[in-house]
């Protein structure tokens, strides 16, 4: 017994060791540039494939090959990648999100390039490069681990690492060239993945695909350890190899034996579950470039000829009409990640999994192997399998609640690799199925007809679900979560359903993609194959329905009819670009034409003959403060209706106190926000006035104290349910939605706000000026007249109290003006004001009351003019 534990002990501690070398390149890069290395699996695949191909198929000494392929190739990835991909990123501004598309598309560039060059079969004949004696790898890990503390801690390179590491900006500023720090980084990130690769090979499955999926499972050591602690990405790698060996003595009976059998041979997908699920998130950035899904409009006539060329199928015959039914049923799961990503901006890397799970519930349905349920007809059986997954929706919507950018694209990627190793995998669950085409529609050309009945409900699903109340919610919420919350939109109840209707979608196309294939395929839904489909989504255009049906066609004609691999280089390609053309195909096609398309001139003739025949103008009206409103425009601000009087309730806050990491920001801070008046928070930077306010406003709940309003506790209320009671706020940085014109993000307000109003929209944007370009996209306007866009919004649905963080940030002296004499008439009419400010003269000339907050106290309090008479800072 003793002698069986030392040997599945050793057997782990050979795993664990491949592991930590994937864990210790992950960190590295992540540590000199900032970016998750999706690409990481797909780079090892790439080395193994090319030492291969340098000994077994040319005959080089494994020496030599070895050199060549980790000490030359492998960093030349990395720096290929770094000047050529990401480094372009950084320059442009490139966030997160967008950096996340790249990483992706990268991956998928090579898997793709290698099912091109090499073929999608497995090897066996991969060379060994260290034997499978565990010290041997062990030895191997641990010099890295060493010579990386090493660098880190006593040279001047590790020295300029930890700063560029700690702020970049401030490191370039020091004169540190933080692009030698990245090049540096990604090209050692590159020769451990490729040192994982050819160590791996001998001893598993060598092909395009499988590699890069089993090397990106492992990714659970590098986020268990925060992405920064190297021993610990070693440690934890280390055990989850020896504690997945050691399952492998446990032999139970009855049921819990697939189950046992499942996790001991998938030990690192439980770890990367429970690191991307259960652990604080990695990474803060966006959903999405919001670029990536601006509104693009589709070209004219793009819908009549999608149409023609869907019809065109029905002419075809034998193998061509047998691959076309797939195509309908693809685009509806790709309208799933329109719904989610697209619309929603939430990540959803595994989109494959609730696609699976159509096909495999459908499948168990018609067989009559489903637990509790009869055996039911096709079609009955696919309805019913889309109701069974839709809820499952919640497995990625509940994470995507709290977690944002990378965060929840691991969180994401996790569920759809569970859900492939711990479901599609198991034999108990998939073997002997069959899965047949409904009564009737048995036929390549009768199926296809169905499928497009399919295809059109469902475009007409996700087309409704982008136009009114709903679709201004989501789209506010894709552009700004922060904005869309204190808009009064319930964020994580929209979240919700947009990752439970895109998982109810996924399903139907996945059972059609089932019964078009007359099987339940476990590789058509594939892990890889949901980041294949995700990329595809958001460089054809994220928000794009056209898009969805270009990216399906584009998917199955391409691998259909030439080597298996194009479609991915292809789209890999296309990811490559998103951080210049993230508009997607059709921005960068515009971009190219108008550059193109002359613009005609009239001549000094042409000009005379213009004005002569044009008609008289009429008297202009009198000329409106370009800046904001005139005085008589706010003397009476429309606000509330006849039906609602104003209400005389203020906003109290009573002893709040609020700590970050241990230090105290708000000590036992009270103030009260009396309507009718303008109160006023000032004090120096690090005071805490950002901090009292996002107490106020429900995005920070404080760690002891009261804030009510009206005498009804608002304490534990979110920022949207706020809005709703009647607490409006603005923010310092502009909270506008770009996709969304004026009127749109006007809408907003009036739809989710405390109160319905038909005539509300247009009251707001009388007062603020904004009639004239209530139909223009708020992307590209002025900060001023953004400012007033956002009040306008913010008062559209008639708050009791309005929250204004630095409203006077970023306008010029006239339309700071403007802004007092709005402010002034609001309170005239009732309402509460509590303005957060800088600006002392702006404070001066506006709040009756004013509070000094110093170093988390109010130090001060009083009139305007006392106050700051008395030396406020």
């Amino acid at each position: 017994m003793a002698s069986l534990s030392y040997d599945l002990t050793l057997a782990g501690l050979s795993v664990g060791s491949a592991a930590a070398l994937t864990g210790i390149g992950l960190v590295v890069t992540y540590r000199a540039t900032g970016v998750l290395n999706f690409a990481h699996g797909a780079i090892a695949m790439v080395c193994a494939y090319l030492l291969r191909q340098l000994t077994v198929e040319w005959g080089l000494p494994l020496p030599l090959a070895a050199a060549v392929t980790l000490l030359v190739v492998a960093p030349a990835i990395g720096l290929v990648l770094e000047r050529a991909v990401f480094r372009p990123l950084a320059v442009l501004g490139g966030d997160p999100a967008q950096t996340l598309v790249a990483s992706i598309g990268v991956f998928i560039l090579l898997v793709g390039g290698a099912a091109l060059l090499w073929g999608q079969g497995a090897r066996a004949d991969a060379p060994t490069l260290v034997s499978a004696d565990p010290w041997g790898q062990l030895a191997v890990a641990g010099a890295l681990v060493l010579a990386v503390w090493a660098l880190t801690r006593f040279t001047r390179f590790g020295e300029e690492l930890r700063a560029v590491v700690d702020d970049r900006r401030l490191a370039v500023l020091a004169g540190i060239d933080a692009d030698r720090v990245a090049a540096a980084g990604w090209a050692f990130g590159s020769f451990t993945a490729g040192l994982t690769g050819v160590l791996l090979a001998p001893y598993v499955r060598l092909d395009p695909y499988g590699m890069p999926l089993l090397v990106m499972e492992v990714m659970a050591v590098a986020v268990a350890a925060r992405m920064r602690n190297l021993p610990v990405a070693v440690v934890v790698a280390l055990g989850i190899g020896v504690a997945q060996s050691q399952l492998t003595r446990l032999h139970p009976s009855g049921w819990g034996e697939p189950l046992l059998q499942a996790v001991g041979a998938n030990l690192f997908v439980v770890a990367l579950l429970v690191a991307a699920l259960v652990l604080p998130g990695v990474g803060t950035g966006d959903a999405l470039p919001r670029t990536a899904t601006a509104r693009v409009p589709t070209p004219p006539g793009a819908w009549i000829v999608a149409v023609v060329l869907f019809l065109l199928p029905f002419g075809f015959a034998g193998s061509d009409l047998t691959t076309s039914v797939q195509v309908p049923a693809l685009a509806v799961i790709l309208l799933s990640l329109v719904v989610v990503t697209g619309r929603g901006g939430q990540i959803s890397l595994g989109q494959a999994a609730y696609a699976g799970l159509g096909a495999l519930f459908t499948a168990l349905l018609t067989n009559g192997r489903f637990p509790g349920l009869p055996e039911l007809p096709a079609l009955p059986a696919l309805a019913v399998a889309v109701l069974l997954v839709a809820p499952l929706g919640l497995l990625t919507g509940w994470p995507a609640i709290s977690r944002h950018g990378l965060a929840l694209a691991l969180a994401t990627l996790a569920v759809g690799v569970g859900v492939s190793r711990f479901v599609f995998a198991q034999p108990y669950a998939t073997s002997g199925l069959t899965l047949e085409r409904p009564a009737g529609f048995t036929g390549d050309r009768a199926y296809y007809l169905l499928e497009l009945a399919l295809l059109g409900g469902a475009l007409v699903l996700v087309a409704a679900l982008r136009r009114g109340r709903t679709g201004r919610a989501l789209a506010a919420m894709r552009d700004h979560e922060a904005g869309a919350a204190a808009a009064g939109v319930a964020v994580r109840t929209l979240k919700l359903a947009a990752f439970v209707t895109g998982a109810a979608l996924a399903a139907l196309g996945g059972g059609m993609l089932g019964m078009g294939l007359r099987a339940f395929d476990p590789g058509a839904y594939d892990p890889v194959r949901g980041l294949l489909w995700f990329a595809a989504v958001v460089v054809l255009g994220a928000d794009s329905l056209l898009g969805s049906l270009v990216a399906a066609a584009l998917l199955v004609g391409l691998d259909a009819g030439a080597r298996g691999g194009v479609a991915a280089a292809v789209i890999g390609v296309l990811a490559l670009l998103v951080g210049r053309f993230p508009g997607g195909p059709y921005e960068a096609v515009r971009a190219a034409t108008r550059r193109l398309r002359r613009q005609p001139r009239l001549t000094p003739v042409g000009a005379r003959v213009r004005g002569a025949l044009a008609p008289a103008p009429a008297p202009a009206p009198a000329p409106a403060n370009s800046a904001g409103p005139s005085e008589d425009d706010v003397s009476t601000p429309p606000r509330r209706t006849t039906a609602e009087p104003a209400v005389r309730e203020a906003l109290v806050a009573d002893g709040l106190f609020l700590s970050y990491g241990g230090f105290a920001v708000l000590r036992g801070v009270s103030l009260s926000v009396v309507p009718g008046q303008v109160t006023a928070v000032v004090g120096p930077n690090g005071a805490g006035k950002s901090s009292l306010f996002h107490c106020l406003a429900g995005t920070v709940r404080p760690d002891r104290g009261r804030v009510a309003f009206g005498g009804r506790d608002l304490t534990r209320l979110p920022a949207h349910a706020r809005t709703r009671a009647g607490v409006a706020r603005t923010f310092q940085q502009l909270a506008v939605f770009p996709t969304l014109t004026v009127a749109e993000n006007v809408r907003v307000g009036t739809e989710q706000g405390r109160v319905r109003d038909a005539a509300a929209l247009d009251r707001a944007l009388r007062l603020f000026d904004l009639t004239s370009v209530r139909d223009r996209p708020a992307a590209g306007l002025p900060t001023g007249t953004l400012r007033r866009v956002e009040l306008a919004r913010a008062l559209a649905g008639a708050p009791h109290v309005l929250l204004l963080d630095e409203p006077a940030a970023g306008l010029d002296t006239g339309e700071v003006t403007a802004l007092a004499r709005v402010l002034r008439a609001l309170a005239a009419d009732g309402t509460a004001l509590l303005v957060v400010e800088h600006d002392l003269d702006l404070v001066a000339g506006l709040a009756d009351t004013v509070h000094v907050l110093t170093a988390g106290r109010i130090v001060a309090s009083g009139p305007a003019g006392e106050v700051l008479d008395g030396g406020a800072p």
